[in-house]
Parts: structure tokens; sequence; C-alpha cells
């Protein structure tokens, strides 16, 4: 699919990007062709091999570059290539010689420090063109650290004014180039420094706060990228790019306003439900108890029906009926002040694994825990709201408990819950 692409910030309009690039001219010293194969192709080792294997085809050069060595010889050929060495004190030949390090050394000192500098901006500027934008980044930082170096080991200018303005310029082409690179490689915080060096150089430079308000864009720093974004279109109001990177910042930002109305609305209402909530137990004198390990009950608490929001609205609690004698339960998530514990029995029995049939509306006795820890006897006929008003029993997280007792079984359920309170557990 076609792509609109950025290039680097001096590119020159008069290069023919659908031309193919014409093949690298050998360096200096270099032996014609040499390039075509990694490594010098050992003759007396290629005839060992066909003559082990006399009907096996011939090998291209590239491959026989390789296999006539043995991987002793290929480290020791590799450590002497400037892209793969990793001892440089071993990477001469045996008069202590390397004519690719030698040109390379060439290549970086020779000239002024400005022609060096605008050397490595000029190779960054070629990377960057095929979107080698590893290569390119380091380029960059070359040319920068050639320019900022304290040490002076580069030729003296013929023209101090002309080196001076020269430096400048390359200082700020590369740093506005490898802003472009760490870009196009997601670095986004650090696009946005090479962005600000090269604004202290000229705080006209429209691409600087365009890679600048996109990087900050992409970390979702939408004021600071809209800043960055509104400063470049001050200075060129008809900028495409910054426009559009406008318009995608203008968006971000009223879907994130929408997002934080959202969120404080949510906020408030809860606020506000919370408020009504805890002025209506303190109306109807209910106690209530939270501790650091409530139950799990999902979305069920204690809250106002139908309305949150109404203060004539009705209150209801999840409430839980155990059965001690026989270790079972019963979850009613929504129990109203103005219902009965047998308006929820009456549904609730016969209970399925009351085999023995003990468990009746007039068989059984309710009780609750008080909060001193005693017991109070329940009417199963009266409202809920008559039974928690007076500040007697606590609702403990949210949940009321209500413990549903046969009435054969009701002195031995006594005598464990006193036992119990006795010794503290």
């Amino acid at each position: 699919m076609p792509q609109i692409e950025e290039l680097p910030d001096d590119f020159d309009e008069s290069i023919d990007l659908n031309k193919q690039p014409k093949p690298a001219a050998d360096l200096p010293g270099m032996p014609p062709g040499a390039d075509q194969i990694p490594f010098p192709i050992n003759e007396e080792r290629m005839k060992e091999l066909e003559a082990m294997d006399p009907l096996a085809p011939k090998m291209p050069p590239n491959m026989a570059s390789v296999k006539s060595h043995t991987k002793e010889e290929l480290l020791d050929m590799m450590n002497k290539t400037p892209l793969f060495m990793t001892d440089i004190s071993q990477a001469g030949d045996e008069n202590g010689e390397n004519w690719m390090l030698d040109a390379l050394h060439a290549l970086q000192n020779e000239g002024t420090r400005g022609e060096v500098a605008q050397n490595f901006r000029e190779q960054g500027n070629e990377a960057a063109r095929e979107k080698r934008w590893i290569d390119a980044k380091e380029f960059y930082t070359k040319a920068i650290a050639v320019i900022l170096v304290k040490e002076d080991k580069w030729d003296k200018p013929e023209d101090p004014e002309e080196e001076a303005k020269l430096l400048r310029q390359a200082e700020e082409a590369s740093y506005i180039n490898r802003a472009l690179c760490h870009l196009e490689l997601r670095n986004y915080r650090s696009c946005t420094l090479d962005c600000a060096s090269a604004l202290k150089l000229n705080p006209r430079n429209t691409k600087a706060f365009y890679r600048s308000s996109t990087a900050l864009y992409a970390l979702d720093k939408i004021p600071e990228a809209e800043d960055a974004a509104s400063r470049g279109l001050e200075l060129d109001p008809e900028n495409k790019p910054i426009q559009a990177t406008a318009k995608k910042i203008a968006e971000r930002k009223a879907a994130l306003e929408r997002i934080a109305a959202k969120k404080k609305a949510e906020a408030d209402r809860i606020r506000k439900e919370t408020q009504l909530l805890s002025v209506a137990l303190k109306a109807r004198e209910i106690r209530t108890r939270k501790t650091g390990q409530p139950p799990e009950m999902e979305d069920a608490g204690i809250r106002l029906s139908p309305d949150p929001l109404s203060p004539e609205s009705t209150l209801e609690f999840p409430a839980v009926f155990l059965y001690p004698t026989d270790a079972q339960s019963d979850f009613i998530k929504a129990f109203s002040e103005m219902h009965s514990i047998e308006d929820h029995l009456d549904y609730i029995f016969p209970l399925p694994w009351d085999t023995k049939k003990e468990y009746t509306i007039d068989n059984v006795e309710c009780y609750m825990q008080t909060v001193t820890g005693g017991l109070i006897k329940a009417g199963k006929k009266l409202p809920l709201l008559q039974i928690l008003s007076g500040g007697k029993v606590e609702v403990v997280d949210e949940l009321v408990t209500i413990y549903v007792v046969p009435s054969s079984k009701t002195g031995r359920f006594i005598s464990e819950m006193k036992a119990r309170k006795e010794s503290g557990s």
C-alpha cells in the first residue's frame, strides 16, 4: 500500500529515489570485487572437500568462502572486520595492519571538525533514505559527538566563521534528524529530547514541533502534545503535518475529557448515594460495622430501592440464613426492611436437605447476635426494620446474619453460643 514517507530535514530533493543505487566503489587498497565474498577462498581446502565428494555440485563463491575455512579461521578473520571485531588488539595482520580500520579512521578524522560532522550527517541521511533507522541514528549521534567533544583533533579551518556556521547547521540538522529516527523506532522520549535540543538552537524549527508533538501524542501526554503542536502552527499555520497531528491531539483530548467527565459524574453519584444511605441508617438507628475481611457478595450491599438518590426509598440488606445445627445456609441478596423473616422462610421451606422435616415455619426459632456478642430472639413476623432499629444488633460488613434453629435444638444452640462468647472466639 503506498505511503508518504518523511525524509531527513536536509534531504536533497534533486535525488531520484526511483533509480537503483550504484554499487559501492571499492575502498582504497581493497582488492577489486572483494565485496562479492565475505572471506577469501582457501583453494587448498576446497580441493580437499571436492576430493571427498566428487559428485557434489560446485559451491557458489559465497558458500565456498565460508566452507573452505575452519571455525577458528573464520572467527579470526571476522575479528579483523570492523563490523564484527571484538578485540582491536587482534584486528591486524602479521604486520599489525588493517587497511579497513585505517580507512575508517581516515574518514572520521580527515578534514575540519565541521567537515567530519557533516560527513557523518550525510551518512545518516543516506541511511535514513533507506529506512535504516538504527544506522542513521548512530551516524547522527557521531556527528553530534564530533561537534560537542572538547578535544580538537581535526584540521584547522581556513574560514572560522564559515566553520562555525557549518557546525551550527550540522548540529541542528543532526538533532532533528535523529529525532526522526527515534520517532520511527518508537523511542518517543528520546525524540522529544532531541527536538528540545534542536529548538534551543533554532526556536523556529517547525519540524521539531511536529516530531515532538507526534511523540508526545504517542506517549498520551496530551497537554504537552497540544502545546507543541500549537507552537508549531503559530510559526506555520498552513503546515499540513502539524495540522494533522493537531487534529488527532484534539480528538484524543475530547475523548479524555468525556472519560473524565463520566468518571466525575459516577464519583459524584456514588458520593451522593453513600451520603444518603448513611443518613437513612442513622435516621432508623441501625448500627453498622465493617471488618478487615468482608465476605464476597459480588455486587450485593445495603442500598436504597428503587431509587438510591431518593430519601423516600426503602432500605434493602443482603442477608444470610444460617442453619448451625446442620451446617447449611441460604443467601438472600435483597431483604427489604419492610419484610419479615417469615416472608422469606415461606418460599425457602421445605429445605431440600431436611430429610427429618425439622424445618417448618412453626417449628423453628430465629436468633441474631447482639453488639456485645449475646443473642436476641428475632420475631419471625416482625419487619426487619423493627428488629434492626434501636442499636441492640449491628449489621457487620453490610450482611444481616440470622440463625434459624429447630425448636427442639434451641437449648443446645444457645449453650454453644454462650460458651463461644465466654471463650472469646
